[in-house]
């Protein structure tokens, strides 16, 4: 289980603070999204909340309903596939955040952010590496982004069924990798992705 503790210190001195996390660096198709949630005194914790990839879909499920619920504000925001292939997937990465900082009816003092950026925020922030493993506010935001992205690419399968994205969620596996081949490349495929993998 994630710990809140320096959480509660940041609270003391910047009053409102926020976690980060995104998810959808890895996949060949769809949306980077990002998830910023929002936590003030007294803060309402949670419990069972750590990284969402530790976690099955009911459980990030109903998770996601109680962490809506419980924060004192939140934002999910997107980085399509267009800007992926426009600016590569890590300045993609960013727009997200940054978009989910601006959607944010109360703006944080410091936001802490799951990962490693060399590029600044458009916002005071702290970088941390594994930081989903280890802070209740980042695992709750990367709870927030999953179930977003996966209801996502479940809508998309709708669309294009042929490539099963309700149960890869867009990511390499063999079954996609074959359907690439057969069907050729849909709307939401990254083809930056495609290829520097030799695939487009």
């Amino acid at each position: 289980m994630t710990d809140i503790k320096y959480e509660k210190i940041l609270l003391n001195k910047y009053l409102v603070i926020g976690g980060m996390d995104e998810v959808g660096r890895g996949p060949l198709a769809g949306p980077v999204v990002t998830a910023c949630v929002v936590l003030k005194n007294p803060v309402k914790r949670v419990y069972k909340i750590r990284d969402s990839k530790a976690l099955d879909a009911p459980m990030r499920k109903k998770l996601f309903e109680k962490i809506t619920d419980t924060v004192h504000g939140y934002s999910i925001t997107i980085a399509t596939q267009e800007e992926v292939d426009r600016y590569n997937i890590l300045r993609a990465t960013q727009i997200s955040m940054n978009r989910a900082f601006h959607e944010l009816t109360e703006k944080p003092g410091i936001i802490l952010i799951d990962g490693k950026f060399s590029k600044p925020f458009e916002f005071k922030s702290e970088c941390i590496i594994k930081g989903d493993d280890k802070h209740y506010s980042i695992a709750a935001a990367s709870i927030l982004a999953k179930v977003y992205r996966d209801n996502l690419m479940i809508e998309y399968d709708k669309e294009y069924p042929e490539y099963g994205f309700a149960k890869h969620k867009g990511y390499g596996t063999k079954q996609h990798l074959e359907a690439i081949e057969k069907y050729g490349l849909c709307p939401i495929h990254r083809k930056t992705f495609m290829q520097q993998l030799k695939l487009f």
